[in-house]
């Protein structure tokens, strides 16, 4: 049985999670160059006076605390994306495979919040494929 729906679901969610770890690892590069982020800070402060900005450094820090948080957790989702694509080739472990789509997603919702749930939907529909659809029995005569 071929599992194309499955995969094409599980490389769109991954394509997501990989994109987000690109944010992950531009918010850390923005904690490094703070002389270019300070400039960035100071214009959103001159602009929205009225918006309730943090301090500088506290601004910073959370940055490249959630900078970390993103790239790590979304490495993660790639990974095991991967990983569940792989036993799906073959048909060889579609169970196991549905069991990382569905708990990677349901991790990474929690982990990230919001910003999980766009990929995590395409996880979540992937692992309910393998879960769900059996393979076609010949009846012998």
């Amino acid at each position: 049985m071929k599992r194309t729906a499955e995969v094409v679901l599980g490389i769109i969610g991954t394509i997501i999670y990989g994109f987000f770890a690109i944010i992950g690892a531009g918010m850390l590069w923005m904690k490094n160059n703070s002389e270019t982020v300070k400039e960035f800070y100071d214009d959103m402060v001159q602009q929205s006076p009225e918006m309730d900005m943090p301090d500088y450094q506290t601004f910073i820090d959370s940055m490249g605390t959630g900078g970390m948080m993103v790239l790590v957790v979304s490495l993660l989702a790639v990974i095991l994306g991967i990983v569940a694509m792989v036993l799906l080739r073959g048909n060889k472990r579609p169970k196991v495979a549905a069991i990382i789509f569905v708990a990677t997603a349901v991790i990474v919702v929690i982990l990230l919040g919001y910003m999980g749930v766009f990929a995590g939907i395409f996880y979540i529909i992937a692992g309910i494929l393998c879960l769900t659809r059996k393979p076609q029995q010949t009846l012998a005569e």
